[in-house]
């Protein structure tokens, strides 16, 4: 590959730091680590096409989900979960973004492009069929799931969290040497556990809680039902914050040494070393997070989930069996009982060695560097 002229272009959607940019982000740096000359281009193509108009867009769209999320859902599930396989025109998508995208492939010219949001491969894969667009696309998902919004049809390659999110593509007609089972991608200094964890039982534990890069969630409706229960083990709770500079000022406040409140962690080396720290993880079922874990091989314990991705997410991987559901009544005293049943224990880590056992052997950068020839 001669260096310098290759473009990769990367497409998420909003600029808040979710898992559409983690994952851009992660295969950039892998990207790197393989060509270091290499040119990635990461574009929102809101940002681009409309500029500030991005920002307002990002805070309601927040705004939305917390103070309305059974309406969130219900028109998530209406817009692009409903009649899922059947394919739909989002005209409307259309007349907004493809001016741009056209003008964007014109400035950057990329030899390929990374969708890690749904809304760009619509467009992508609506150019394919209508202008003959002959760019190789890659649609990386970034949930257990694929939605209508996704195109597929025309898109080149396809990276999948399951096996069984591959079989879901075929039977919508994309090729099986098209599709790889990667995982949702996690990053290198993430270092995985390739052995499986025998979960002993004892009576001292560090748990993880994380919200999430934004402190979106119920963690402080969690905390307060902590305070209030009995704890039979002796266990410390590792509180991400993310940029919920609220909650981090009440954790701190509180002055119990069993919680300890961290404010948002970019750096990958500390992720990584907070993981090795812990025993177990309560979160709510976004991608990234549970990838991270999986990887890990940490038990997973979900205490709440965001309406619309979120909950599909959470059917997903409760039939993958690798997640347990806490109870909304008492979480604690089921996470307690949970970290002592040694045998469900066991269980869990063998399904989480069984799904494992499918992800591809080949770092998801590398297998997008040998797309660049």
């Amino acid at each position: 590959m001669e260096q310098s002229t290759k473009t990769v272009l990367f497409m998420p959607f909003l600029q808040i730091p979710s898992g559409h940019h983690q994952v851009a982000n992660t295969l950039i740096d892998g990207l790197k680590k393989i060509h270091p000359h290499i040119n990635c281009e990461k574009v929102d193509i809101l940002a681009y096409s409309y500029g500030n108009i991005e920002k307002l867009i990002s805070s309601v769209y927040l705004k939305w989900i917390k103070l309305f999320p059974k309406t969130y859902n219900f028109v998530y599930r209406k817009v692009v979960i409903k009649n899922n396989q059947e394919d739909k025109r989002y005209r409307l998508y259309e007349l907004l973004f493809m001016p741009f995208i056209k003008r964007l492939l014109k400035e950057s010219e990329p030899d390929l492009i990374v969708c890690t949001h749904s809304l760009p491969a619509y467009m992508l894969n609506h150019l394919k069929e209508r202008d003959g667009l002959n760019i190789p696309v890659v649609n990386v998902y970034t949930d257990y799931f694929v939605h209508r919004l996704w195109g597929t049809k025309n898109i080149e390659y396809h990276f999948v969290p399951s096996s069984s999110m591959k079989g879901y593509l075929k039977e919508k007609g994309v090729r099986e040497e098209c599709i790889f089972v990667t995982g949702i991608p996690v990053h290198t200094k993430i270092r995985k556990n390739d052995l499986t964890c025998r979960s002993k039982v004892r009576d001292n534990y560090n748990v993880l809680i994380t919200g999430g890069n934004l402190g979106v969630g119920a963690i402080e409706e969690l905390i307060d039902q902590f305070k209030d229960s009995a704890s039979p083990l002796k266990v410390k709770f590792y509180i991400l914050c993310g940029k919920n500079k609220k909650l981090l000022e009440k954790l701190v406040s509180l002055q119990m040494e069993e919680l300890v409140p961290f404010p948002y962690i970019d750096c990958m080396e500390k992720m990584n070393n907070l993981y090795d720290e812990i025993d177990a993880v309560i979160t709510k079922p976004g991608g990234v997070t549970i990838s991270e874990c999986l990887s890990k091989r940490k038990p997973i314990f979900i205490y709440h989930s965001l309406p619309g991705q979120e909950k599909i997410n959470l059917l997903e991987l409760q039939k993958l069996g690798v997640v347990f559901l806490l109870t909304k009544d008492k979480p604690f005293e089921h996470l307690f009982a949970l970290l002592q049943e040694k045998k469900a224990l066991l269980h869990y880590q063998q399904r989480v060695a069984d799904y494992l056992q499918e992800i591809h052997s080949s770092e998801p950068a590398r297998i997008l560097a040998s797309f660049l020839g």
